[in-house]
């Protein structure tokens, strides 16, 4: 508070109230006021109030919990030895890094708690995890010139301010969850030289530099002080705030779904559009390209473009020729194109025209691709399966609205007059959610949340010629579903490494009140077509942690790549391609 001091006799007039009594009481006021200010922290029982809001969201909106449970030994719903912690947090940034690390313990990564914070730090480099090594893949040379900075790409970067980068992963890893290990590891290594309070809630006590620790490639060690490029406002306590005497805040969902303004949804579609958002969070991963519209690696020499991903590019696509076959080449870069659903669509079909009609074989990359519609992926499906095919279905935690959204959607249905068999169909689909509904925690069968079926018919326009799908471990949620389907229906075989298996749809809320925090919750579990054998998990039908496994395993992350602009990976998939192709 700001008291500009004005004479006496003026503050009279502006107040004729005021006496000398009443000053008193504004100074009594005023120093109270500044006490609180000093304490500046929830109290204990409106941490206990905040967390039991959250977790009450999660026990009532999350798909997964079982899975979670049985697989991973984490039980959301046993909430007693996280109210003991909060109440031994001693100030309310540790209380807040306590509300992350209990998202965090679902392994999910849709799921995330983040802050209405606007605080992040940078150094000016990125790395990530190559040979198993932290390196460093990109310099801003403009923040760090090569005159005082001469570290450069493929350099390991030993340490930062005295600990290790392994230690950094492991210190990061509960705000860079990503389902598997590998995407949470490479995520937190990100995060080593960029820091943001909306996801670390202690980002803001960095000092003014960091002491970097480089090893280059002839292996001599070198330190620098690089200074941290700071922005945003730092927040260090989210208290004083009131408590009411009784109830508590009501949940309101956070309308920031990436498909609400999907264009190609049929009326009878649109009431479901808040369950559609298949998607991580694409800042959240701190990777190069997450979500570029160009691929990570470089064209063969003899590569002819027709998409170059710029303007209104929805896509990148050309093609090469190598061992005699012509092969085509198309990168989704995320399945919510930023030029909207039907003109993505119309450049999609224009380019599969062209390949059915110039190639022998397609390569369709969706590596670091970070989701986004389901119906989208579906449609685009439809246009590389030249039969009928069964698409990912969902197992939804059913709530009240769900059960809402799927009856408006069975009346819209029959108010357009569609075929009776589709009406049945959405009318199974509406008993399947109310049955779960009314059951503790039901979860619906596998049921589509697009189509009156899970079993979908080619478009018109549709490639027939053989497709070889690039996949590693940032192909997430919508681009976990859309090699999945590919894979279910024996229409590709899938090269490169196992997506993030980010297996379920998400929708976003406000979720605690007296923290403002925000977070994601997934309500579903993505469903295949046959049960999955993995070492790591017992044989099950769904994407989430499992991810999806590629026919030909090729890992993009060495040094060699990173450093040639990937050529050894695109000559790897090539050869993979010509073989498949060949064969088919």
């Amino acid at each position: 508070m700001s008291i500009q001091a004005r004479p006496a006799q003026r503050r009279r007039r502006a107040f004729p109230f005021y006496t000398p009594v009443m000053n008193r009481r504004a100074i009594f006021s005023l120093a109270l006021l500044s006490a609180l200010v000093c304490r500046a922290q929830l109290s204990d029982d409106q941490k206990i109030a905040d967390f039991r809001q959250l977790s009450s969201l999660y026990a009532k909106q999350y798909g997964p919990y079982e899975w979670k449970r049985d697989t991973a030994g984490f039980d959301l719903l046993d909430l007693q030895p996280w109210l003991d912690r909060a109440l031994q947090t001693k100030d309310d940034i540790e209380y807040l890094d306590l509300l992350v690390e209990y998202v965090a313990s679902l392994n999910d990564a849709h799921d995330v708690f983040t802050f209405p914070f606007t605080f992040n730090a940078s150094l000016g480099f990125t790395a990530d995890i190559y040979d198993g090594k932290v390196l460093i893949d990109s310099i801003s040379r403009t923040t760090l010139p090569i005159a005082s900075y001469p570290f450069a790409i493929g350099d390991e970067l030993v340490s930062l301010d005295g600990v290790s980068s392994q230690d950094w992963i492991q210190r990061l890893s509960k705000y860079s969850v990503s389902a598997n290990p590998r995407s949470t590891a490479r995520s937190a290594a990100g995060r080593i030289t960029s820091r943001s309070q909306s996801r670390i809630p202690w980002a803001y006590r960095l000092g003014d530099t960091a002491e970097v620790v480089v090893r280059r490639a002839s292996g001599a060690e070198e330190t620098y002080s690089i200074p941290w490029a700071k922005s945003g406002m730092a927040v260090e306590q989210v208290g004083p705030v009131p408590s009411p005497v009784e109830g508590a805040p009501r949940l309101a969902r956070f309308k920031r779904d990436l498909v609400n303004s999907d264009d190609s949804l049929e009326p009878w579609q649109q009431p479901l559009a808040y369950l559609l958002n298949a998607s991580v969070p694409q800042d959240s991963q701190a990777v190069l390209n997450f979500g570029g519209i160009r691929p990570i690696f470089n064209f063969p020499d003899n590569f002819a473009p027709r998409m170059n991903g710029t303007g209104t590019d929805a896509f990148t696509s050309g093609s090469w020729t190598s061992g005699g076959v012509r092969i085509g080449f198309i990168r989704i870069p995320s399945m919510s194109p930023s030029i909207g659903t039907s003109a993505a669509l119309s450049q999609f079909e224009r380019e599969i025209q062209w390949f059915q009609a110039n190639t022998d074989g397609l390569v369709v990359d969706v590596m670091r691709n970070p989701g986004g519609s389901v119906l989208y992926v579906e449609q685009l499906c439809q246009r590389l399966i030249p039969y009928s095919f069964r698409a990912i279905g969902f197992e939804l935690r059913a709530t009240a609205s769900d059960v809402a959204s799927f009856g408006a959607t069975l009346v819209a249905a029959q108010a357009a007059h569609l075929p009776e068999s589709v009406i049945a169909g959405y009318q199974a689909r509406y008993n399947d959610v109310l049955a779960a509904f009314k059951e503790n925690r039901g979860r619906t069968g596998p049921i589509s949340l697009t189509q009156s079926s899970l079993d979908l018919q080619p478009a018109t326009t549709v490639y027939t010629k053989p497709i070889v799908v690039l996949t590693d471990e940032f192909s997430a949620s919508g681009a976990d579903a859309f090699p999945a389907t590919l894979q279910d229906n024996q229409r590709a075989t899938l090269v490169g490494y196992r997506t993030m298996g980010a297996g379920g749809n998400v929708v976003d809320w406000d979720a605690t009140s007296y923290t403002e925090g925000l977070t994601r919750v997934t309500r579903s579990l993505m469903n295949r077509k046959f049960p999955v054998v993995t070492d790591e998990f017992p044989a099950a039908p769904y994407v989430e942690n499992i991810g999806v496994r590629p026919d030909v395993v090729i890992d993009y992350m060495t040094r060699d790549n990173l450093m040639t602009g990937g050529r050894a990976f695109v000559d790897a998939f090539t050869a993979a391609a010509v073989a498949y192709i060949t064969l088919h």
